[in-house]
């Protein structure tokens, strides 16, 4: 059986709706509501796909002062839910959502963070899907649980220390995914501070997408994340966005473009913020 570990399509998917090794997970959610993404699923979703809400599965506990909006949960507390979801060694898994992948990228990237790499995103989400005409179904869904053994992968994690401890750019690149404006300060809508890590560069998640939301292809990914990282190798790319979650595009796209792995900084911008005696900067680095 073929292992996809980056991206799917949507009719490779609909050849394997029925499959019991496939596990299927949707991830949409909007910060403006976070009950949202939870309502759309049981009004439609992909036939066999359970629900992941990203605040609630996919994020540990805030804890105010210390923590980022979307901090990870502690390892064995997601080992329970993809447990639930019936994950375990031998499972195929698609994440979607209706946002390019931002989301069910962060489901893919804690799964590879946990060892388990035959994990892929829709391309083109609940959006493709749709304009397709697949099936969809009603209601809520549920898979038979399955023990899920993680092998955490230590070195894909960058944390607070391992950031300051980075001399930019000589062990490493610092890549904030955030909206241009966002990463300059000049318009800050989610968090209480604006501008970004200082030594970061900017390459927003979303320019690994077209008009039409699907990602670019593989070569065109290349000579973007090519042009990014000059002389710098994949495992050397440190990406980090608001609050750990979009940053996982980047890092999906990296992967899917032949380049390798990048790390996380899973606390981001959100998490850096919370001690004043942290440098920032709004000054763009070139």
């Amino acid at each position: 059986m073929k292992v996809y570990e980056t991206l799917i399509s949507a009719e490779k998917l609909v050849e394997k709706l029925n499959h019991p090794d496939w596990a299927i997970v949707d991830c949409r959610f909007s910060l403006a509501d976070p009950a949202l993404g939870s309502k759309l699923y049981r009004k439609a979703h992909i036939p066999g796909a359970v629900y992941a809400h990203l605040d609630d599965d996919l994020s540990g506990r805030v804890i105010p002062g210390k923590t980022g909006r979307h901090p990870l949960p502690e390892i064995d507390e997601i080992c329970q839910t993809f447990s639930r979801w019936g994950i375990s060694a031998g499972n195929q898994v698609v994440a979607y959502d209706d946002a390019g992948g931002a989301i069910a990228a962060r489901l893919w990237w804690m799964l590879r963070w946990l060892g388990h790499t035959a994990a892929a995103v829709l391309d083109g989400g609940w959006g493709k899907w749709q304009r397709n005409e697949y099936a969809v179904k009603q209601g809520v869904e549920s898979r038979q649980a399955r023990p899920f053994t993680p092998t955490p992968r230590e070195a894909v994690v960058v944390d607070t220390q391992g950031v300051l401890a980075m001399r930019i750019p000589v062990d490493g690149m610092l890549i904030d995914s955030r909206r241009p404006e966002r990463y300059r300060g000049e318009l800050e809508t989610i968090d209480a501070v604006a501008g970004h890590i200082p030594g970061a560069i900017n390459a927003p998640y979303s320019e690994n997408l077209d008009a039409n939301g699907l990602f670019l292809s593989q070569e065109r990914l290349k000579a973007r994340f090519e042009l990014l990282l000059g002389a710098q190798r994949a495992e050397q790319a440190v990406f980090y966005c608001g609050s750990g979650v979009t940053a996982a595009h980047n890092i999906l796209a990296m992967a899917h473009a032949g380049l390798g792995e990048a790390r996380m900084y899973p606390g981001s911008w959100s998490e850096w913020i919370t001690d004043a005696n942290r440098e920032i900067s709004r000054e763009a680095v070139q």
